[in-house]
């Protein structure tokens, strides 16, 4: 994955979206969500990037959130989708499938001319 700052901003504006989708299949805490995003190299984040992401989700109702006693550790916050989050996910989905196919098809007009 290039590290260019256009590439670390693009990658930004995805990665809420990719941790709702995340949260769409089951509930997890923070680590979980991270070391699922690694499996794909391209959104790839560090704590210090997840956490406020999902604070903010949290704060805008979009998940909630429990605690959970962990076998041989501290309690974990596990997150899951609301109602809210789903829709959330949903219209972002279709935002993001418009501007890619949208973006593909200039980038390929552009270098066949």
């Amino acid at each position: 994955m290039p590290t260019s700052d256009r590439a670390v901003q693009l990658r930004k504006g995805v990665l809420e979206l990719a941790i709702l989708a995340v949260l769409a299949r089951e509930e997890c805490y923070a680590i979980e969500i991270i070391a699922r995003l690694d499996a794909y190299p391209a959104l790839t984040a560090t704590p210090g990037t997840v956490y406020p992401l999902l604070a903010r989700l949290d704060k805008a109702g979009k998940v909630t959130t429990r605690w959970a006693e962990a076998a041989g550790g501290p309690p974990r916050k596990y997150y899951r989708l609301t109602n809210e989050g789903r829709a959330s996910l949903d219209d972002g989905a279709k935002a993001w499938t418009a501007l890619s196919n949208a973006m593909t098809e200039v980038l390929r007009k552009e270098h066949d001319a």
